[in-house]
């Protein structure tokens, strides 16, 4: 019934579909989340001196590549995750139950859904030259992070 023509014609289907499979690989996997940063010393003005007069670096605003429902923020010093098993949060928010969509937010401020783990905690400033990591956690079970650092702030 099957003939060498038949068995040669499924095979090459076969390869050409696992060709494409592995081609398009990608399409199967959950997106990373991309995440940017910058430091944005025009921003010291908008803050208000009452909240950062003493803070030695300049504030740092994260994009990211779509909006997210954020159910977890951490900032740690890089340094410190190096060296501790449980690393000192420098800013660490939970969301309390449904996170408000954000795509952009700036070190420190208020998140529409999401409120400081330790109440009535505030984001330590942050010091210039110093390496950070911003550790996030979606609603959709999804987890990323980024290195960054500031600049220090003109007087």
């Amino acid at each position: 019934m099957l003939n060498a023509k038949t068995i040669s014609v499924v095979v090459i289907i076969l390869a050409l579909c696992g060709f494409s499979f592995y081609l398009n690989k990608d399409a199967f996997k959950s997106n990373d989340i991309q995440i940017s940063s910058r430091v944005s010393p025009w921003l010291m003005e908008r803050r208000g001196a009452r909240r950062s007069g003493n803070a030695p670096g300049n504030p740092v605003t994260f994009g990211f590549d779509t909006y997210h429902r954020f159910t977890s923020i951490k900032v740690v010093a890089v340094s410190d995750i190096e060296t501790n098993k449980y690393p000192h949060k420098l800013w660490e928010l939970d969301s309390t139950s449904n996170s408000v969509p954000t795509m952009t937010f700036i070190y420190g401020a208020r998140i529409g859904g999401m409120k400081p783990a330790v109440k009535g905690g505030n984001a330590e400033p942050l010091e210039p030259g110093v390496m950070y990591r911003l550790l996030v956690k979606t609603s959709d079970k999804r987890q990323a992070q980024h290195d960054f650092s500031t600049t220090k702030r003109d007087q």
